[in-house]
């Protein structure tokens, strides 16, 4: 099966081609201008994906080596994520199945996240506990099985993701966030200073706003000079305080599950900190620790297109009555 798959979430503009099973191509186009903006601006991200959505599938067909008539099926992410950016994907693979009679299927973007470790099939099989933690999105998910999950827990306000960026902005760097106050906190000492972790009843749950609010009232009362003498160490010990919540819950959630293994997907599951603290935790319970290549934690077409195999290979087909659904859960049944 020759698959073309487009993810438009957000403002990665990517497409990827799968060639019996095999990923033979994997483009991403990333938007800088939200950079100027401090984060993503939802109408230049859909008018910037109209312009190069045909560029970006026609390089992602050449470094496959093939032409568009030869693609057998399609993908596309139609949900949860900016409703215009994702009008933009699904409209163009509707209009590409209908034009050539294709089958395709609509992917949850979540769903990707938790096959992203599995895109060269080296990653692991349920059941599995998944924390995907991104700019939008932090999540704990038992898969039970390919297409069957349990939502354990997930952030009551601001996403992981999210509150790196904030942080960020309060400390003056630039956006995104988190590689910017990761390459600080490597400067800095996190035992200086204590930000709290939050600790809800919800079991398996997190929240970030609290430490973001710590941070920024920290912040303000200190002296300009303060401030730079101690811009490191903030950086550190927030980082730490964010990493001690996500690691907490998932030492519970391990501890609740039967669990062959643990994944951690997601932008965020780039940083270096988080990924250690997760080796750690991996090694005292005894469970083996995937996490995927740093090009697919971030938004992109290659996990769409492996998700989208197991259910085209399922016999699943989706109608072109298909909608994008920003606000879509990931649920147990389809």
């Amino acid at each position: 099966m020759r698959l073309l798959a487009i993810e438009t979430s957000c403002d990665e503009m990517a497409a990827a081609v799968f060639v019996d099973g095999g990923l033979a191509a994997n483009v991403i186009a990333t938007q800088e201008i939200h950079r100027q903006y401090g984060g993503v601006v939802p109408e230049l991200a859909s008018r910037a994906h109209v312009k190069s959505i045909l560029p970006v599938v026609q390089k992602a067909l050449q470094i496959a080596g093939l032409q568009p008539e030869q693609i057998e099926a399609l993908a596309v992410t139609y949900g949860p994520g900016l409703i215009g950016s994702l009008l933009v994907g699904v409209s163009f693979v509707k209009a590409m199945a209908a034009a050539r009679r294709l089958p395709f299927v609509g992917i949850n973007h979540l769903e990707g996240h938790l096959f992203s470790t599995n895109v060269h099939e080296d990653g692991p099989e349920p059941p599995f506990l998944s924390l995907i933690v991104s700019g939008g999105h932090t999540i704990l998910v038992y898969v039970k099985a390919w297409g069957r999950y349990e939502v354990l827990g997930q952030t009551q306000d601001d996403a992981a993701g999210e509150a790196f960026d904030k942080v960020a902005k309060i400390l003056g760097l630039t956006y995104p966030g988190g590689p910017a106050i990761e390459a600080l906190a490597r400067q800095g000492n996190a035992n200086r200073l204590s930000f709290p972790v939050a600790r809800l009843s919800e079991p398996f749950s997190f929240s970030f706003s609290g430490l973001k609010t710590a941070v920024l009232y920290h912040v303000r009362a200190l002296t300009p000079e303060e401030r730079s003498a101690q811009r490191a160490d903030i950086a550190a010990a927030f980082q730490q305080a964010l990493i001690t919540a996500l690691t907490k819950r998932t030492v519970e959630a391990l501890h609740a599950r039967p669990a062959r293994a643990l994944t951690l997907a997601g932008g965020v599951a780039c940083n270096q900190s988080l990924r250690n603290a997760f080796k750690t935790v991996a090694a005292q319970h005894g469970v083996p620790l995937f996490f995927p290549e740093p090009i697919f934690c971030t938004d992109n077409a290659a996990m769409i297109g492996r998700a989208a195999l197991f259910y085209l290979q399922s016999g699943e087909r989706a109608a072109l009555s298909l909608a994008p659904q920003p606000s879509l859960t990931l649920s147990s049944t389809r």
